[in-house]
């Protein structure tokens, strides 16, 4: 019999959280480091001398022989270096050593990272930097460490150092907001984030045949099996065993690092599946999400398995992205965006509202260009995933709320009318009384905002930079004007109605997969960016580049390596991918086609020599030798067209997606094709129906 787990027992027991701190610290180091956390103030050597110590004992109790500073690259993933505690003594020996200065700052040199021109190979030196509001945790026999990361002159390189200054950025704001409510206790308020996963699961021996999953991460050839996902029979089904196995395994590993594994199920497509955790801060969201991707892929290797991450490993079926639910809290508890139950909570929750509606009108295209890649050009508008178009689903009565304060009209409901913005009589607001809007980019779910436009295999942190931000940018200039009233309520009532005038344009509740709503998305001035290549240009615009050095996100510098790296990244992975379709179509496809013409040549001689009729025979070689010589055409359009690729980044990513991409498809076209004639036993590897119904 196995043994049972007992969840409340192992939850964080890998994890140098709070409580181990305050097991193994003396009182006054623990209070040391909750005031640097409460503050920001810098942590002290002598203190961190103290935690560095408690920390290496308890992680080698736990068999780690190493540490490593854990950070996370411009890459999107993570990346680590693993240094052991090993220190010599003089006489052959060893001890075990670990200092604060190496707890709080590392050299790991990380030169070969995408910079987007921050540094030079040459100029080596990069520094990660201890994140204290972040758990160490002990990992595969080593202690991790979460870490900044910047260059030898300052600059940030990662992803976490900008989404901790958003959430400082966003927290300042909204505090001056709730002092004017006269809420003088609360110190911080904290951008918080529930990031959903979605994947898919392979069994190992199948995707190591295909040339295409190893290179790219997704089918670049596969002709649509005869039963795809149109029977819905795969979604929230019996899972597999074997896949229930890998569940159950990831779970553990997870809830051992303190990670809030709350939900699995089986998705849409076939083979594809979701995890979902109970949100938190978006630091500990961000890292959170980083450690289950990895261990994801870690774990199915375990079982046979291979984790697919890509937003679209199959054509014709659905692909994988992520829901991120953003929302504020006060440092008590209290939800910003929770609708409250009297005059004076609505007020509160309507000006953060209109805060969010307005800064997402005004920095569409920032948002839009935080969820651009390779993989989600896939999805978005597929009828899988939101549009390109940013616009915001706010529900039935939550709407009616809203135009009823920007008409100033009447809002019904039993035993309350008069509508008027923390004074009277405004109504309790509901939590969740309509449906959600599925095909809406960011839909508010009750107490939250869920922004859906998310890849798969993308970092959270970009989203929730941009969301932090703008959000920190509206609720600035609120506060602005509302410590300068004379009389708080009319100029909470005139900004709070002018706010959702002027920004009504981007609330939408129908079908945003709807060619109407392009037209009339167009008509209210709304952006369309239904590509990397034409959505990128917009992420250095002047405003954004403004907003963002206004909040000391980025430096103006910090923000055009992002987007030379995003434009390098698209343009490598396009390229990436049509190579490796020549080289399938010219070595596996195109050989397996003639070799089965071949032999049915051969079968037509015999056939003749003995008098016999060869109809089908001699159509299905017709059929075959014409899609061959356009396969090859093909082919040979698309090496011309990768031979002739522009030299800038950024007209290589436009003729990538009017060039090379129109070239890939033509060239899948025919190989799909070529699959429907060709008898499977020569084909040269798997089928979308051996990999999705295995």
């Amino acid at each position: 019999m196995s043994e049972i787990l007992n969840v409340p027992e192992i939850f964080g027991s890998d994890v140098f959280n709070e409580a181990t701190m305050k097991q193994r610290l003396p009182e006054h180091i623990y209070k040391g480091w909750k005031n640097c956390i409460a503050t920001g103030v810098q942590l002290p050597l002598d203190v961190a001398n103290e935690i560095a110590e408690a920390m290496k004992i308890w992680a080698t109790e736990k068999g780690a022989t190493h540490y490593t500073h854990w950070f996370q690259p411009m890459t999107g993933i993570t990346a680590e270096k693993h240094d052991s505690f090993i220190a010599p003594t003089g006489d052959g020996r060893v001890i075990m050593e670990f200092s604060g200065k190496e707890l709080v700052r590392g050299e790991p040199d990380a030169s070969s990272f995408p910079s987007g021109g921050l540094r030079a190979t040459f100029e080596a030196r990069g520094y990660t930097a201890w994140d204290p509001t972040s758990c160490a945790f002990v990992k595969d026999g080593s202690l991790y460490i979460p870490t900044c990361f910047c260059s030898y002159t300052g600059e940030s390189l990662d992803k976490k150092t900008p989404l901790l200054r958003s959430m400082d950025e966003v927290s300042r704001e909204a505090v001056r907001i709730l002092r004017l409510f006269g809420d003088s206790e609360t110190k911080r308020v904290i951008a918080c984030v529930g990031a959903e996963q979605e994947y898919f699961l392979l069994p190992k021996d199948l995707y190591a045949q295909r040339e295409d999953l190893r290179l790219t991460g997704r089918t670049l050839f596969g002709a649509q099996p005869p039963k795809g996902q149109e029977l819905d029979d795969h979604y929230f089904g019996t899972i597999r065993t074997r896949v229930s196995g890998f569940m159950q395994d990831l779970d553990e590993q997870l809830w051992r690092l303190g990670v809030l594994s709350k939900t699995k199920h089986n998705e849409g497509a076939p083979c594809q599946h979701e995890l979902a955790p109970i949100y938190t801060d978006a630091n500990t969201a961000c890292d959170d999400n980083q450690l289950i991707m990895a261990i994801m892929k870690k774990c199915a290797a375990k079982h046979n398995l291979v984790c697919l991450l890509h937003e679209k490993p199959f054509a014709g079926v659905n692909g994988s992205g992520k829901h991120n639910n953003w929302s504020l809290s006060t440092d008590s508890g209290k939800n910003l965006f929770s609708p409250g139950k009297t005059p004076s909570q609505n007020a509160r929750f309507l000006v953060f509202l209109a805060a969010f509606i307005a800064g997402v009108d005004e920095y569409q295209d920032f948002l839009r260009c935080t969820v651009a890649s390779a993989g989600n050009d896939h999805r978005l508008g597929a009828s899988e995933a939101p549009p390109a178009i940013v616009s915001v689903y706010l529900g039935d009565e939550l709407s009616a709320i809203i135009r009823s304060i920007i008409d100033g009209t009447n809002y019904t409901e039993p035993e309350k009318s008069m509508l008027r913005i923390g004074v009277d009589v405004l109504p309790a607001i509901p939590r969740d009384t309509t449906d959600r809007n599925r095909t809406s980019p960011l839909a508010f779910t009750g107490n939250k905002f869920e922004l859906r436009m998310l890849g798969s295999s993308q970092s959270i942190a970009g989203p929730n930079i941009a969301l932090n931000t703008i959000m920190a940018e509206e609720l600035g200039k609120f506060a602005d004007v509302l410590e300068k009233a004379e009389d708080f309520d009319a100029a909470l009532q005139t900004l709070v109605c002018q706010t959702l005038t002027e920004h009504s344009r981007i609330i939408f509740g129908g079908n945003g997969y709807s060619e109407e709503w392009k037209a009339e998305a167009a008509k209210r001035g709304l952006s369309n960016l239904p590509s990397t290549a034409e959505a990128l240009p917009a992420y250095v615009s002047q405003k954004n580049i403004d907003l963002v050095t206004r909040h000391g996100i980025f430096t103006e510098q910090e923000f055009r390596a992002r987007y030379a790296i995003h434009l390098d990244a698209y343009n490598k992975i396009v390229n990436i991918e049509a190579r490796t379709m020549v080289d399938m179509a010219l070595h596996q496809i195109l050989p397996a086609a003639l070799r089965y013409t071949r032999d049915l040549c051969d079968t037509v001689g015999t056939k003749k020599n003995l008098g016999a009729a060869c109809r089908a025979e001699s159509a299905l070689i017709q059929d075959l030798s014409g899609h061959t010589d356009a396969l090859y055409d093909a082919v040979s359009a698309l090496k011309f067209a990768l031979q002739a690729a522009p030299g800038t980044p950024e007209d290589a990513a436009s003729y990538c997606h009017e060039v090379v991409i129109p070239g890939m498809n033509i060239l899948r076209r025919e190989a799909d094709a070529l699959e429907t004639l060709t008898d499977k036993a020569y084909w040269p590897y798997p089928t979308y129906s051996d990999l999705l119904f295995y």
